[in-house]
Order: C-alpha cells, then sequence, then structure tokens
C-alpha cells in the first residue's frame, strides 16, 4: 500500500509540474496575443510547432522562446556575488513550484471495491493549506532581497528594495481578505472552504464584497502585476530586481513571477468564486465519480481562465502607480477595509447568525456585506477628498529653482 501511496504523490507531482510548465508558457503567448487585440496590432502569429505545418496563433512560439532561453550562454558578471546571484532564482523558482502543493482540485471516487477516493491535491489532508501557501508564497521575497543585493547594482538594488517593502505591506490586507473567509467557513482547509461553499450554494464573493476587493487587489500587488510593478519600472529601473540576469537564471525569475499570478488566480477562485463548484452542474458532494470529477476540473479551470484574463486585460489598462501611491494605498485605504471587514464578519457571526436560519441568514449576510462595501466607499470618498496634483510640495528654496529652471529657454 505504501507503495501506491508514493506513485500517486508522485504522478500528481508530475501532472501539477508538467501542467504548471506548460500553463506558464501558452500564458505568456495569451497575453501577448491579447496585448495585440488590446493595442490593436499583431501578436505572435508566426512560429508554428515544430515538425509541423501548424502556425495558427503563433503556437510555436512558447517554445522558440524557451529554447532560446536555454541555449542562451550562461554568463555571470564579474561583479556580483556569485554564491547568491546563482541561489536567488532558484530559491524563487522552488518556492513558486511547492506553493501549488496544497490547492485542491476535489476528490474523485474510482468505484473499485477497496480503494479509498483519491484527493486530487498533492498533499491531502493538510489542516493548515492556507498558512502553508502563506509561508511558501512569502520566500519569494528573499529570492528578490538575494538577487538585487547579489547584482551589486543600484537599480537592481532599489528594485529590490522596492519589491520587498510592497510585498511585506501588502501581505497585510491580504492575510485580513483571507481571514474573512476562514471566519465564515471555520476552516483553513481549501478544500473545506470550497466545500462550505458548495452545500450552500452561496459563493464568498456574494456574502464578503469588500473582502473580496482587498484581497483582489492585495493580489495583484503580490503578483508583481501592473498597475503594481513598481519592483521593474522598466522606465526607472532599467529591468529592476533581475537587471544583470540572463538565460536560464532570468527564465527563472520570469517563470516565478507568472507562477504567482496563477497561484493569486487559484485562490481567487478557491476563497471567493466556489472552486470546482456550480450550481446544477457539479452537485456539491465532497467526493464525486470520474465523469462529475472532470467536469469540477474543468469548471475550475474555466474560472481560473476568466481570473487570469481579467489580470491580463488589467495590465494593459490602467497606468502604473507611483511608490508612494502604492505604499498610501497599502496602509491607508486597504488596512483600514479589511479591519472593517473582518470586524463587521464577526460581528455578524457572534450576534446577527444565530438569529437567523436557513436561506434567510445567507440573504441577510449578503445585504450586509453589500451595504458594508457601499457604506465603507462613501466613508473613504469622503475622507479623502480628490487631488489633482498630490505630489509632495517643494520647500521654498527648491519651488524657487523649479520656477527659474521652467522659466529658462
Amino acid at each position: 500500500m505504501s507503495m501506491w501511496i508514493l506513485l500517486e504523490a508522485l504522478i500528481k507531482i508530475f501532472v501539477i509540474i508538467g501542467g504548471l510548465m506548460t500553463a506558464a508558457a501558452y500564458l505568456v503567448l495569451l497575453e501577448r496575443r491579447v496585448a495585440a487585440w488590446i493595442q490593436d496590432r499583431r501578436g505572435p502569429n508566426r512560429v508554428g510547432i515544430p515538425l509541423t505545418n501548424i502556425r495558427i496563433f503563433g503556437l510555436g512560439q512558447p517554445i522558440a522562446d524557451g529554447v532560446k532561453f536555454i541555449f542562451k550562454e550562461e554568463f555571470i558578471p564579474g561583479h556580483v556575488n556569485r554564491w547568491l546571484y546563482v541561489l536567488a532564482p532558484s530559491a524563487m523558482f522552488v518556492a513558486a513550484i511547492v506553493l501549488f502543493a496544497a490547492v485542491p482540485f476535489g476528490a474523485v471516487d474510482l468505484g473499485i471495491e477497496g480503494w479509498e477516493p483519491i484527493a486530487l491535491v498533492v498533499m491531502p489532508g493538510l489542516d493548515v493549506g492556507i498558512v502553508y501557501i502563506f509561508a511558501v508564497g512569502s520566500i519569494a521575497v528573499y529570492g528578490v532581497v538575494l538577487g538585487s543585493w547579489a547584482s551589486n547594482n543600484k537599480y537592481a538594488f532599489f528594485g529590490g528594495m522596492r519589491s520587498a517593502a510592497q510585498l511585506i505591506s501588502y501581505e497585510i490586507p491580504l492575510g485580513l481578505g483571507i481571514l474573512g473567509v476562514v471566519l465564515a467557513s471555520g476552516s483553513l482547509r481549501l478544500d473545506e472552504i470550497v466545500q462550505s461553499q458548495a452545500e450552500t450554494g452561496v459563493w464568498n464573493v456574494f456574502t464578503q464584497p469588500l473582502g473580496f476587493l482587498v484581497f483582489l487587489v492585495a493580489a495583484f500587488a503580490e503578483a508583481g502585476r501592473l498597475p503594481f510593478d513598481l519592483a521593474e519600472t522598466e522606465q526607472e529601473l532599467v529591468g529592476g530586481y533581475h537587471t544583470e540576469y540572463s538565460g536560464i537564471k532570468l527564465m527563472m525569475f520570469l517563470v516565478a513571477e507568472y507562477l504567482h499570478m496563477v497561484a493569486a488566480s487559484f485562490l481567487i477562485v478557491l476563497l471567493f468564486f466556489g472552486g470546482w463548484h456550480f450550481w446544477g452542474l457539479t452537485g456539491s458532494e465532497p467526493v464525486a465519480g470520474i465523469g462529475v470529477a472532470l467536469l469540477r476540473v474543468v469548471v475550475l479551470l474555466a474560472k481560473f481562465m476568466l481570473v487570469v484574463l481579467f489580470f491580463m486585460v488589467a495590465r494593459w489598462s490602467w497606468p502604473r502607480f507611483r511608490f508612494d501611491q502604492l505604499m498610501s494605498l497599502a496602509w491607508k485605504v486597504m488596512l483600514p477595509l479589511g479591519l472593517v471587514n473582518l470586524v463587521g464578519l464577526a460581528f455578524w457571526i457572534e450576534y446577527g447568525r444565530p438569529r437567523f436560519s436557513g436561506a434567510n441568514e445567507w440573504i441577510v449576510m449578503a445585504i450586509g456585506g453589500w451595504v458594508l462595501l457601499v457604506a465603507s466607499w462613501l466613508v473613504t470618498t469622503l475622507l479623502v477628498p480628490a487631488a489633482s496634483d498630490n505630489r509632495p510640495r517643494l520647500g521654498p528654496a527648491a519651488a524657487d529653482l523649479d520656477t527659474k529652471e521652467a522659466a529658462s529657454p
């Protein structure tokens, strides 16, 4: 039996790693096509699949890019710290891969007598799944800081410091957004959070819209996606913390960044959009037969793709924040809103939920969640007046110098 357990674990690991690498490659192609569509131009459409004449949508482009990265010359600048320089991309890449060991895809009953249901997750029965994801995901900041410090380059160092401050700051509202879901479901296990949404038929996005908004913004920042890619900012920092990297090391950094977006998308679906659940289609039982289990995986992946498309469209729709705006948003807006959502939900569970039962409980909870969202928006609008120019004000001497420079021919 132990051999079968080991074989099952190895198959799951192989499927996860192979699926993630393939997804990262072809999601890059999808994003380039989406960018081309938004910017009214042609994206990659020439490179075909090797040994074939298939050139639909440039399906061979990710293969060509990967081969180019792999066979590029491994150049290490002489001024870097070699050990840390090599360690940084490896640490970030491994952390991005290991994170997915706790992402559940449901459970399947093969219908064979004597066989227990198979949990479609690498680490089944992990009681602290969310804590594990937080712990492993936070290792990414070490890869960024190590890479920037080891590069011995001022632009890389600035990018690393920005990224460290950004990731540490936005982990707080990210955690507050998750705590609301944990409080409502009473579990830290992702599969039980999905199961609680399936049993009630009410997804958390309907009952906790404010928590969803806080988590979504924080997830954008944690993934380093526009408009929060202050760690790279090509116009300011050349390439940010991986300026001195090339070849396979640069590819490890880029793939790890993309996998963080993939992980954020999966978490959004699992925590707020019911995971594999869909009304009247997937049922609500914890374990399903082969057909329903496959359908649940398809539903989960479809929701995941919709969230990924939102990430991609957002990248080409909003301008980049300034760094002071980024940090102000975390500490002055997202953190208070996350606390408001958590306190409001705790008050409801303690005093409101015992007064209602059945469908009325979720209707009242959803109404309260949306009222809390609107009230928070109104209060925020009143307390933070709009300003056309919120740049730091110059002192008298600097202002005078600035005026003279502007007036000079």
